[in-house]
């Protein structure tokens, strides 16, 4: 259970952090996520003055502890507590996998961010998809964690 709430506690003050240091970027870091061509990405890029490009490249290192973190905290949610035990075996091993999944997809969006925002890159399309396609699916497996989570704890009831 220590280890659930270190992981749990980590993922909450890491994320508030980076939120509000990558705050002041404009268009958001999440329209960025999600820019899936080069010149959307780019026209995101080259709003930002420099040193917000700075900000979002320093950004990266924090955010592969906050995936670690999160990653490690729905494992444990899930095989750790009784949090899923009321639910179908097939929506618990999925739920086991969603936030594991979720960060190595975040890793590899983050990879490519960190390869993208180094120079200007043309001609590498694919790199920009996939970026986008990681962070997209990214983002659906935690929603689909947090609907789970929030529908296992409802049929519970009160405590």
């Amino acid at each position: 259970m220590r280890a659930l709430w270190i992981a749990g506690l980590l993922s909450v003050l890491l994320f508030a952090g980076l939120a509000w240091y990558l705050a002041p970027l404009e268009p958001s870091v999440l329209r960025l996520q999600l820019a899936a061509t080069p010149r959307a990405f780019g026209s995101i890029v080259h709003a930002w003055p420099a040193e917000h490009l700075m900000r979002f490249r320093a950004h990266l290192p924090v955010d592969a502890l906050l995936l670690l973190a999160y990653g490690a905290f729905g494992y444990l949610l899930a095989t750790r507590t009784e949090v899923l035990a009321r639910l179908h075996p097939w929506v618990r091993r999925a739920a086991t996998w969603a936030l594991p999944m979720a960060a190595s997809l975040d890793a590899i969006e983050n990879a490519l961010h960190w390869w993208l925002t180094g120079v200007p890159r043309f001609g590498v399309p694919l790199a920009y998809a996939g970026a986008a396609a990681a962070a997209g699916l990214k983002w659906l497996l935690i929603l689909a964690f947090a609907l789970v989570v929030s529908i296992a704890l409802a049929r519970r009831g009160p405590a």
